[in-house]
C-alpha cells in the first residue's frame, strides 16, 4: 500500500501506483479519476464550477472549472508517462446539496448537475471514455482513487461504501 496524497477543493494531483488520490466534501462539486490502466498513472481533480469562461478574473484557478481542470489533469498525467490513448475516467459527485422553495426550475441553483454535466462534456471532447460515475442526488461524498486497479472508492454517511 502506497501513500495517500491530498486533494484539496478546486485542485488536482497525480501519482503513480501503489499511491493513490483522495478528496474530502463533493457536494456539488465533481471528482474526476482518470487513469492510464498500462502505466498505472492517475488523477483526480476536484471540480467546483462548470465553465471558467463565465468568470471575469484575469487569473483562473485552472482546477476549479471542470473546462480547464479536466484539461490540466489530462497535461499532467500524459507528462508524467501516461499514454494519451489510453485514459479512462470515473466521475462522482454533482449532488443538489440545498433544496429551494418556489425557484420552480432554477438552472443557477442546479450547481451540481451543471457541474457534472459539463465534466461529461469536457471528457467527451478529450475523447476520454467514463467508465462509471456516481452523480447526483442530495449527499456530500468522499472519494478514493486508485490508479493500479481503478478502484474509486465512494463513501458518504449514512449510506453503504461503494466502489466504481
Amino acid at each position: 500500500m502506497g501513500q495517500m496524497i491530498k486533494v484539496g477543493m478546486a485542485d488536482l494531483k497525480i501519482c503513480k501506483a501503489p499511491d493513490a488520490v483522495t478528496t474530502l466534501g463533493l457536494g456539488s462539486c465533481v471528482g474526476i479519476a482518470i487513469r492510464d490502466p498500462q502505466t498505472k498513472i492517475g488523477g483526480l481533480a476536484h471540480i467546483m464550477l462548470p465553465d471558467s469562461t463565465q468568470m471575469r478574473a484575469q487569473a483562473v484557478n485552472i482546477p476549479k472549472f471542470a473546462d480547464t481542470g479536466a484539461k490540466e489533469l489530462v497535461n499532467q498525467l500524459v507528462k508524467a508517462g501516461a499514454g494519451r490513448t489510453r485514459l479512462v475516467a470515473k466521475i462522482a459527485g454533482g449532488a443538489q446539496m440545498f433544496a429551494f422553495q418556489g425557484t420552480g426550475n432554477n438552472d443557477m441553483m442546479a450547481v451540481g448537475e451543471r457541474n457534472a454535466k459539463a465534466v461529461r462534456q469536457v471528457l467527451a471532447e478529450l475523447k476520454i471514455p467514463i467508465l462509471a460515475e456516481d452523480c447526483g442526488l442530495n449527499y456530500g461524498r468522499t472519494v478514493e482513487f486508485f490508479p493500479e486497479t481503478g478502484d474509486y472508492v465512494i463513501k458518504a454517511v449514512g449510506k453503504p461504501v461503494k466502489t466504481i
